[in-house]
């Protein structure tokens, strides 16, 4: 077994954990350079998709990767436990003759810095951190104005700044993972990878439906023989997608098909479930009104459950869609669309609040993404349409009925580019 793993830091502590991670033999790694948004837009993002995991070799690097949001496999980092703090403040007391006290922080929390300190005994007042950023410039400063102003007498960093302070006349020291904290961060890899892994051997149930007889072009000829020997033909077409996510196929209705496979077979085909497959052996025509549900299950029965779960969605969505529902009944789609949404259609809070309302607990599961993925509460029925793909008409008797149970109120209204009435800019209050 060979993990493919990604390493993402800093350079100086890269060749650290990257010679660690040499002394196993599960581990392929491959080093990215980066300390900035601009460098992994730059050297990761080209490289995403060819790794297993992902591993920061801090807290602020795994920081700066989560902000940036473009990678889909697991993200991990190395924590900075105490003993990466013991041998430094060792070595500074011994060479500088200060205390705890005297000393500027950062990358690592003020609550980790004092619990460090409190478990060798050291209780002196609590130490000058900052944990809140990671651009180096207000790093830079906050120590040099902690030692400008006798604050502090020495500086430990968790970033390469410390050849910028020490050229200040800031005696400075760089903190390095330890083998105990890269040892941890193997073991939480190889326990991430082994998770993957059986969730890729889940079961998964793709339903599909098409209407043969609307792409018959001589109505006038269809007999039932005729139309089973259309069916027929178009199951033939559809062999090379079974096969190629290494799955079986069964007709279970006029014009709808049970594809039976795996999770990781059917997350390569849809690009980790973002894109509609590519059944290349159909026609542009008949793959565009293909209709698909796709179900993963911890056993054949649920997988086939959450099939059809998102099959209907997928018609609701209207002809072409595909939605897919997952073991933790969370539903994700329409794939393939700019504004795709996850949600999960169970959930206790959406329930409670479809009781006081007319509008589906789908629905309304689907605003609630909508709103964690925007960040904001505040919608126009045109802003809302867009997301919900429906007319703003539709959008707008939806926020009118929430509005009316007391779920939304209006907050502003903007005045259209051109003649008409002002819009209403309504927030939301789902999570009250």
């Amino acid at each position: 077994m060979s993990i493919k793993v990604g390493l993402i830091g800093p350079h100086d502590s890269l060749q650290i954990v990257r010679e660690y991670l040499q002394k196993t033999n599960d581990f392929t790694c491959s080093t990215f350079t980066c300390i900035d948004e601009q460098d992994l837009e730059k050297y990761v993002l080209p490289q995403k998709s060819q790794m297993d995991l992902w591993l920061c070799t801090g807290p602020i690097t795994y920081k700066i990767v989560q902000e940036w949001g473009k990678l889909e496999a697991p993200i991990l980092h190395i924590q900075i436990h105490g003993t990466a703090l013991y041998s430094l403040l060792l070595k500074i007391a011994y060479t500088h003759g200060v205390t705890a006290d005297q000393i500027s922080f950062d990358a690592i929390t003020k609550e980790d810095v004092l619990i460090a300190l409190q478990q060798v005994g050291m209780t002196e007042h609590a130490p000058r951190v900052k944990s809140d950023t990671f651009d180096f410039e207000p790093l830079i400063q906050f120590h040099r104005t902690c030692f400008e102003q006798g604050l502090s007498k020495v500086a430990i960093t968790g970033h390469p700044i410390d050849a910028i302070l020490r050229e200040e006349g800031i005696p400075a020291y760089r903190i390095f993972p330890t083998e105990i904290s890269m040892e941890s961060a193997v073991s939480e890899m190889r326990r991430v990878y082994e998770t993957l892994q059986f969730k890729k051997s889940q079961i998964a149930v793709q339903i599909i439906e098409y209407d043969v007889v609307m792409h018959e072009q001589d109505t006038t000829a269809l007999t039932t023989q005729h139309l089973h020997d259309v069916e027929r033909q178009f199951m033939q077409q559809l062999m090379p997608y079974v096969k190629q996510v290494q799955g079986s196929i069964l007709t279970i209705g006029f014009g709808r098909y049970a594809i039976f496979s795996t999770r990781g077979f059917l997350q390569d085909a849809t690009e980790n479930f973002s894109q509609k497959a590519e059944v290349s052996s159909l026609p542009v025509q008949q793959l565009e009104d293909l209709t698909c549900g796709i179900g993963i299950g911890r056993s054949a029965q649920e997988a086939e459950v959450n099939a059809w779960h998102a099959l209907m969605q997928s018609r609701t969505n209207g002809k072409g869609s595909w939605m897919v529902c997952f073991d933790d009944r969370s539903m994700t789609g329409p794939l393939g669309e700019a504004q795709q949404l996850t949600y999960s259609y169970s959930s206790q809070q959406i329930e409670a609040i479809r009781q006081k309302t007319s509008l589906s607990a789908v629905t309304l599961q689907k605003l609630s993404s909508i709103i964690h993925k925007r960040g904001t509460e505040q919608f126009s029925a045109n802003e809302l349409a867009q997301y919900l793909q429906m007319t703003p008409r539709s959008a707008r008797r939806i926020l009118n009925e929430l509005e009316m149970t007391g779920l939304a109120k209006v907050v502003a209204e903007e005045s259209p580019r051109q003649t008409g009435r002002p819009r209403k800019i309504y927030q939301l209050q789902l999570n009250d």
